[in-house]
């Protein structure tokens, strides 16, 4: 299980841009890639799930990836997520 930690930087937080890219970004990996915000969890192969964190500019998300690409998906949705959040 790889985890990391990003602090959101968009001014509108995560709207619906940013989170259809990010459901592309995950599709491209075998792992399982979660998103919690507090106590609520998002599946991030799923657009609606993402939208019900009502993670906003300067929250703290962690994400978790699991399964056997984990590592090169971790670091792919680090990188991606520094460039369009």
């Amino acid at each position: 299980m790889q985890k990391f930690v990003y602090v959101l930087t968009d001014p509108l937080g995560i709207h619906a841009r940013p989170a259809g890219l990010l459901v592309k970004k995950a599709a491209e990996y075998r792992s399982k890639v979660l998103v919690r915000k507090d106590e609520k969890t998002a599946d991030a192969s799923k657009l609606f799930s993402l939208m019900s964190l009502a993670a906003k500019c300067g929250h703290e998300i962690e994400f978790i990836i699991e399964g056997e690409d984990e590592v090169a998906a971790a670091k792919a949705l680090e990188e991606f997520v520094t460039f369009n959040f």
